[in-house]
Parts: structure tokens; sequence; C-alpha cells
């Protein structure tokens, strides 16, 4: 009877360090996990713009939601800078992925974004060499990306689309009950899947006041609802709010998301715009 109690408590024992080790060793990786985490947030963070510009007859504002599935990190990215010819680059994408190659594929794309906008101002040539780009790096990576540029003098929009979600925007011009809608351009392919892919450019001319709103599909799509029902709660959104301030606008169409159930990132981006100044 000795012998069985002391060969009972002796497994015991054995079973308590085997446990302790195992807490030990998921308690390891819970920290070099977050770890992980807090290194790709820092980064991206770091990639995207400090602040966006603020010019003459138009007001930009963003909003970022991160990924909600576990600990990842997407790369989700906005941006918005003066070029050449008075008007100004924006641009929203979203990258394969959420990890930190994930993140460094955000930069880079951001990278050569910005860099061939200083060399045209056209926004398909500017997306083309960017996909051109991207694919000699070889990173084995896509991104879906909108690009557009805007003179807010004379009102001229020309955007293209590497396969991402579609902009929507809306004005004032049918007095009282406004317009809105959702662009529904042709596009071209993500960026770094095939080089030589042309990108089709939509040209428009904007008289009126009113704002353009560019997302990510994190907001708009998923588990709980398809992107078509994403997409038209923020026509919704945007039709009720295009003339106040961006910042709140941004604010409420990234609320969609909790709509969703997403699991991806989500991005916002609204350019709230005054007329012409012919118009006014």
């Amino acid at each position: 009877m000795r012998h069985h109690r002391t060969t009972h408590v002796d497994s015991a024992q054995e079973a308590l360090l085997t446990l302790g080790r195992l807490i030990d060793q998921a308690l390891e990786r819970i920290r070099v996990q977050r770890a992980r985490v807090e290194l790709a947030e820092a980064l991206q963070r770091h990639l995207l713009p400090p602040q966006l510009p603020q010019l003459p007859r138009i007001a930009i504002a963003a909003r970022y939601t991160p990924s909600r599935d576990g600990l990842d990190v997407g790369g989700d990215w906005y941006d918005a800078f003066p070029m050449t010819n008075g008007s100004v680059g924006i641009t929203i994408g979203d990258v394969q992925g959420h990890d930190v190659e994930a993140i460094a594929f955000m930069g880079q794309a951001r990278t050569s974004l910005r860099a061939l906008a200083g060399v045209t101002t056209d926004p398909g040539e500017i997306l083309s060499g960017t996909n051109d780009l991207l694919i000699s790096m070889s990173c084995g990576l896509f991104a879906t990306c909108c690009f557009l540029t805007f003179d807010p003098v004379t009102g001229a929009l020309a955007m293209s689309r590497a396969g991402h979600i579609p902009m929507v925007w809306a004005t004032g011009t049918d007095t009282t009950t406004g317009s809105s809608g959702i662009v529904l351009d042709r596009g071209g392919p993500p960026l770094g899947i095939l080089p030589g892919e042309t990108y089709p450019v939509t040209r428009r001319r904007l008289t009126e006041p009113g704002s353009l709103v560019l997302v990510t599909d994190g907001v708009v799509e998923g588990p709980s609802c398809p992107l078509e029902k994403g997409l038209d709660e923020v026509v919704q959104l945007v039709r009720g709010g295009y003339d106040g301030d961006p910042d709140r606008l941004a604010g409420e169409v990234i609320k969609v998301a909790d709509l969703t159930g997403h699991r991806d990132d989500a991005a916002v981006l609204v350019v709230r715009y005054a007329g012409i100044p012919s118009a006014g």
C-alpha cells in the first residue's frame, strides 16, 4: 500500500511539472506573438502618413481599424499628397496577408505610388508602373489599390482602380435630396500579379460641393454582410453627411465594419470638396 501511495504521488507531481512546463511554453509563445504584433503595429503606424494635407477648397480625413483575426495585423493603407500639376494625389489600398511581410509590402507599394506620381500625374500610368516595380521586387504578394487625382480649382477628377472596392460619392446637386452613388468604373487587376498590365482611367469634372469616400473591403464585406449590402450602407451615410465634417463622416463610415462582422483590417478615406470657384 505504501508503494502504491508513493507511486501515485510521484505521478501527480510529474503531471503537475509537465503541466507547468506546458503553461510556461504557452505563455512564452503568447509573449513572442504579442511582441511580433506590437512590432507590426508600430511599423504600420510608421508607414502610414502622420497627417493628411489640408488644401484650399478641399479637406481630407481618414480612419483605420486593425484586424480582429486573433493577433494578426494587415496591410491596409491610405495616403494623400500634393502633385506637381496642382492637383492632389489620393490613394487607398489593401495588401494580401496579415503579417509583417504584408506591412512591409504595403510600405513598398505606398512609396512606389508616391515616387511614380512625381514622374506622371496619370493614375493609370502610376498604377501600371507601380505594378511592374512591385513585381520586380519578387515579394510574392499582391495588393488592391485605388488611385485618383483631383484638382480642387478646376474640379478635374481622374481615377484608376487595381482590383479595389469602388468609390462612393455624394453631392447636393439634386436640390434637397442630393445625388449619390457608387462609381462602377472598369478597373484592372491587383498590383503585383502580372507584369505589363494597363489600368483604365475614369475622368470626370466635379463642380458642386460634395464628398468622395474610399474604403477597403474590411469596411463593407464580412461574414455578416455581402459586399453590395455593405456598399449600400456606406452610400446612405455619405448621402446624409457629404456636406459635413469629413472627420466625422469617416468615423461614421468605419462603423459599418462593425455591422459586417469583419475579421480584416478596415480603412476609410474621405475627401470633402467645396465645389469649383465658378460654381459658387
